[in-house]
């Protein structure tokens, strides 16, 4: 009985002490488990993560292949708007030209050349300029420069309107974006070429639109009323011999005069369009003393200023007229002529590194600036 007794205690012992054991075993896999959590949530921790930050991770391939390829066709746009523009150019002088200078006044044929030339000139020069003018970049050496972060990207001093272009791998100083028709970033150094060459495209192009208005009318009823004799022809020819067949009305040379004519109206009337309304919209960032990209960095800042009942200041913007004269590097009066109107290679003002504070800035002391 004692041996039985004994017996069925020991059993109870171990089975306790099995089941105590597989206890502890579960509680150390668990344990371990939540460890290799934490670590993973620690490195990849981020005070700042919110809904945008993951979901621009999750596009992060997206953003690389359209970097890369826009990196890698900068030179084939670049030779697009060369070939384009060249085409149209040479249109204008072996078929509208010529045609303004046998219907036109005198008073008229001067404004066309001097107008044309000029506008070719400046149009020439600006892209000239913005594709083989670096846009400005931080020194990387320098530790002294003045900065408001570090780029994450290349680890280093970023100076106040500073940001990082993934397709150039460089910061760019007032960086406004990278633009592929150009494959160049625009920045501080040749934002002004990028803007003046989009205003006088726009205008070339509106140029070219307006005065081949009248051309096009007649060109593209002429177009029309070739189809029709071609399909009576072919008709004709399907009932009659080579020999009874007519000859066509349109020469070769008339047929290629008015494709070119109903080519250049469509194509300087669809650029205007989309250039144009580009054009405004930087038209409008220079007169607020923005770029593209602080455009909404600044917007949402101010929407968060507003909700918490305060008010947000920019202190690049010098005022409408401010901002247009430090833009274009206006000093006096005759500069509107010899720097805008006229082709002009003037550096703009200030280095990028920094940036003199406004009068009102002075004045009012706001509470929040742009950055």
């Amino acid at each position: 009985m004692v041996g039985m007794r004994s017996s069925r205690r020991l059993f109870l012992r171990c089975l306790r002490l099995g089941h105590l054991r597989r206890f502890r075993f579960a509680t150390q896999l668990i344990n371990y488990i939540r460890y290799a959590r934490l670590c993973i949530v620690s490195l990849a921790y981020n005070s700042f993560t919110n809904s945008d930050v993951v979901i621009e991770s999750l596009f992060e391939p997206v953003y690389w292949l359209v970097d890369h390829v826009t990196r890698w066709f900068g030179i084939v746009f670049v030779a697009l708007v060369i070939v384009l523009t060249s085409s149209i150019v040479l249109i204008v002088y072996i078929c509208v030209l010529p045609l303004i200078i046998q219907t036109y006044s005198t008073p008229w044929i001067y404004w066309h050349v001097i107008y044309g030339h000029w506008n070719l000139i400046m149009i020439v020069f600006h892209y000239y300029k913005a594709i083989t003018t670096p846009p400005g970049y931080p020194s990387q050496m320098e530790t002294d420069i003045p900065s408001v972060s570090i780029c994450r990207k290349c680890i280093a001093h970023k100076p106040a309107r500073t940001h990082h272009c993934s397709i150039c791998s460089r910061c760019v100083l007032k960086m406004d974006h990278h633009c592929p028709w150009l494959n160049n970033c625009v920045g501080h150094y040749n934002h002004r070429y990028f803007f003046s060459f989009c205003l006088f495209m726009t205008m070339g192009c509106i140029y070219c639109s307006f005065s081949s208005r009248v051309m096009f009318r007649e060109a593209y009823s002429a177009i029309e009323k070739m189809k029709l004799q071609e399909k009576e022809r072919l008709q004709f020819a399907a009932n009659e011999t080579y020999n009874d067949t007519p000859p066509p009305t349109f020469t070769f040379r008339e047929r290629m005069f008015h494709k070119c004519i109903i080519y250049l109206w469509v194509l300087c009337s669809s650029v205007a369009l989309a250039l144009g309304a580009l054009t405004l919209w930087h038209a409008m960032l220079i007169t607020r003393g923005e770029t593209s990209i602080e455009r909404h960095i600044n917007k949402k800042e101010r929407k968060r200023l507003e909700s918490i009942g305060k008010v947000f200041y920019n202190p690049y913007s010098y005022g409408r007229s401010g901002n247009w004269k430090v833009f274009f590097g206006v000093e006096r009066k005759l500069h509107w002529v010899t720097r805008v109107a006229l082709p002009s290679s003037h550096l703009p003002f200030g280095n990028g590194l920094t940036w003199s504070a406004p009068s009102w800035l002075v004045n009012k002391q706001p509470s929040v600036l742009a950055i």
